[in-house]
């Protein structure tokens, strides 16, 4: 027998066991439930509708919390989120930006170039693709006498470039050229999405089936509810039985990303044919392909002339936005910079009131007053209302985590100060000091980076991430507040 039989023996007298319980379990419950429903039967009808409603209630209550536990995460709330606005609205975050100080000339100058594009009365096209994808031919076929360098190899659109067009009825297009996906880092970049948001109508452009880095940038793109035409380029390449096929199967995938209509063409080109020569040699040759953008041209005149009255007021509603995120991201800048300020000021005091404390228990009272000080100063910076349940709890979770680590933080605190002779260890609460400094500095920066991120306080994040924040450089930390506690103490000296 070998030395694994015991062991095997063992897991299948314990499994025996087991699915022998649950067969009682089963036999038990069974049983309890046949007579509950005699039980009922035989009960008054106004007992059996109380029985069964609470029994309903319960089950909607237990797969509530079923559904409650077993639900994701919601996504965290994205400064730039497509929210609509209008112009007064506008006028007044810019008011407000100016009064806080924050930079505004970037918001400024996308409503000038706002009006400036209202006063020539164009239509904005934007063309988007990979590169390589037909961007720069379709716009020497649609414009023969455009100065545009097409290039097979790819790499060759790297700016942004604007080209008149006067569609054939009449209608003065302006067709950006954007960068080609690949020149992107393969998604849409803030560059081309401000594009798009400016442009009334979107083009992207590909050249068979839809690749997944194609499909999440024509997503994207969809999100901003802007009309988008999809141009099935190279089309000479297929039968008419198969173009309609290629075509169809690319509307469906398109039709589960969002509302575009698929719209075959050709860009033209050169290709390779062989020719048969009266000798009955074959000889290669190239010929011009003529482009074919007919079909094009009338879906863009059919998106005029069916939103001529909303083309203008989609444009403006999504520079509007586009506006409301770059005072948005002025807004963020701000609030970090001020948030750091704010906490390394009361890093500075709590050093100061730990080295004023002049009896024992004097200091954990006055940082207990800065945390919490420091704690709403923070939420009053960013706009967000602090609980008092949240603030109990968060300090309190920090004090569990500071005292796990006391013994070490006192004892890189000590390290610290011995870079400063004749101060000592301990003389003077400065030992003290360091911990409090750069507890403050930890604290502060986790509070302030779950109002940025979350837009609430979360107590049990800001916990964690403070924990995590004291793993980091700690050592640096110290230095830093031991020299700002040594001088406190100087500067206290000599005030004697």
């Amino acid at each position: 027998m070998s030395s694994k039989s015991p062991l095997r023996l063992v897991l299948a007298l314990l499994t025996g066991i087991a699915l022998l319980f649950l067969l009682l379990l089963g036999i038990l419950l069974t049983d309890t439930l046949v007579n509950i429903w005699h039980n009922l039967r035989e009960a008054p009808a106004w007992l059996q509708l109380v029985v069964v409603t609470l029994l309903l209630l319960f089950s909607l209550f237990s797969g509530w919390l079923v559904w409650r536990v077993m639900r994701p995460k919601q996504p965290l709330r994205q400064v730039d989120e497509l929210e609509p606005v209008d112009r007064e609205t506008l006028d007044r975050h810019l008011d407000t930006a100016r009064e806080k100080g924050l930079d505004t000339s970037s918001a400024e100058q996308e409503l000038q170039k706002l009006e400036r594009r209202r006063e020539a009365g164009s239509i904005h096209v934007a063309l988007f693709g990979e590169i390589s994808s037909g961007k720069s031919s379709l716009i020497k076929a649609l414009l023969p006498d455009a100065q545009t360098e097409i290039n097979v190899t790819g790499g060759t659109t790297q700016d942004v470039h604007e080209y008149r067009w006067r569609s054939p009825a009449g209608d003065e297009l302006v067709l950006t050229d954007m960068p080609g996906l690949d020149e992107t880092g393969g998604h849409l970049d803030s560059l081309s999405r401000q594009e798009a948001l400016r442009a009334h109508v979107v083009i992207y452009i590909v050249d068979g089936d839809l690749t997944r880095s194609q499909a999440e940038e024509l997503q994207a793109l969809l999100k901003l509810e802007k009309p988008t035409l999809v141009a099935l380029n190279k089309i000479d390449r297929y039968s008419d039985a198969d173009l309609e096929r290629v075509r169809q199967q690319l509307q469906e995938k398109v039709d589960r990303l969002g509302k575009a209509d698929v719209i075959p063409i050709s860009t033209g080109g050169r290709r390779q044919v062989t020719r048969i020569l009266p000798d009955g040699r074959e000889e290669q040759i190239e010929r011009e392909l003529p482009p074919k953008v007919d079909a094009l041209q009338q879906a863009l005149q059919r998106i005029i002339d069916s939103h001529s009255d909303t083309l203008d007021s989609l444009r403006d509603s999504a520079v509007f936005v586009l506006v409301k995120q770059k005072l948005n991201q002025q807004l963020q800048i701000h609030r970090r910079e001020e948030a750091e300020k704010l906490v390394s000021g009361y890093a500075r005091k709590a050093v100061a009131g730990a080295i004023a404390a002049m009896t024992p228990g004097t200091d954990i009272l006055i940082q207990g007053f800065l945390a919490t000080q420091m704690i709403k100063d923070l939420s009053r910076l960013y706009d967000i209302p602090v609980r008092k349940v949240d603030l109990d709890l968060l300090l309190e979770l920090i004090q569990k985590r500071v005292s796990k680590q006391t013994t070490l933080l006192l004892a890189v605190a000590g390290n610290a100060l011995k870079a400063f002779p004749g101060v000592g260890t301990v003389a003077g609460g400065l030992l003290h000091a360091v911990v409090y400094g750069f507890l403050f500095d930890a604290l502060g920066k986790s509070i302030a980076a779950s109002l940025d991120s979350r837009g609430e306080l979360h107590p049990l994040q800001v916990a964690n991430q403070f924990e995590d924040q004291l793993g980091e450089d700690i050592k640096t930390s110290a230095v830093r507040y031991a020299r700002m506690a040594f001088q406190e103490v100087r500067s206290a000296s000599k005030d004697d």
